[in-house]
């Protein structure tokens, strides 16, 4: 364990798990996360940022010199269908579009409680579907997403395959959200270990999601959708996250779909880690794993 990570912890249980649990609602969760993020993360050096409209919605690219703009990493930024924004997300982004060589895309999504489900699914795909009309290739694009961002791609997966399109190269999720039942028994037995997320406020979160959807849908928690025939998947989560059967049964469904699939699980993280690439070494190793599974396992990097 890095001595980062024993500060870390510690610090964010008293921050960050406190203050999402007594949040008076959406909108100071949103402030508050706006201003951290532009303080405390950082995108690597020469990193160029334009918005451009992307299917119909505001999108983040992360361009640079050195990154391919024939590949692409379309990405959904987590934080429970309620907060968080590409801003929040587009410095971890940038430094793993940095490793994998490629850009990356980050589109504004629909915000609950204001839009409900399955706004954001349905924005998602109109930001990929505009790639792919643009002239990228389905084999040009990955698409991955962190927390409830990662609840959306896995749902996109399902949605694409349910409707036999073109799929993207790959897929990954950082402390994926897949069971909106709360199901999972890590949701119970990690309640007071996860050093982020307070298990108590997870059914009001879902509540402004669903507004009265039934949460069992695959579209709604890809934990019970269908993925056979998908292509690479790539998943990672902490052993202490309440997320932590979230992952475990996915895969597990997955492998039995005959899903390549891998799954990493990391001992005594926080939630969604990898932003914290500034600080945490644990944080710089996920990225450097996960880009070389895209370059390796995927093969973008033959395509050079």
């Amino acid at each position: 364990m890095s001595w980062q990570k024993s500060l870390l912890n510690p610090l964010l249980r008293l921050i960050e798990k406190r203050q999402m649990a007594n949040a008076k609602g959406p909108s100071s969760l949103r402030r508050a996360f706006e201003f951290k993020a532009k303080i405390m993360f950082h995108a690597p050096r020469g990193t160029e940022m334009e918005w451009f409209d992307l299917g119909g919605t505001a999108a983040l690219r992360i361009g640079g010199e050195g990154l391919d703009a024939e590949k692409m990493i379309l990405y959904c930024h987590g934080g429970g269908h309620v907060f968080g924004s590409p801003k929040t997300h587009s410095a971890m982004v940038a430094q793993l579009a940095k490793r994998v060589g490629c850009e990356a895309i980050l589109p504004v999504y629909p915000l609950s409680p204001e839009n409900v489900f399955p706004a954001s699914l349905n924005t998602l795909r109109a930001a990929y579907d505009d790639l792919l009309a643009q002239g990228y290739r389905s084999s040009q694009v990955i698409i991955g997403g962190d927390s409830a961002g990662g609840n959306l791609v896995l749902a996109l997966l399902a949605q694409l395959l349910q409707e036999a399109v073109d799929l993207p190269a790959g897929v990954f999720a950082f402390s994926p959200l897949t069971d909106l039942t709360f199901s999972g028994a890590s949701f119970q037995v990690n309640a007071d270990a996860d050093v982020i997320l307070p298990a108590d406020r997870a059914a009001e979160m879902m509540d402004y999601y669903l507004d009265g959807a039934d949460p069992a849908l695959p579209l709604a928690s890809p934990l019970f959708a269908d993925f056979t025939g998908a292509p690479s998947v790539w998943l990672t989560v902490g052993d202490t996250e309440i997320l932590l059967d979230d992952t475990r049964r996915l895969v597990a469904n997955m492998s039995k779909q005959g899903v390549d699939v891998q799954m990493h699980i990391e001992r005594d993280l926080p939630h969604v880690w990898p932003i914290f690439h500034n600080v945490l070494p644990e944080a710089r190793m996920t990225l450097d794993g996960l880009a070389e599974w895209i370059n390796r396992r995927v093969g973008w990097a033959d395509e050079r």
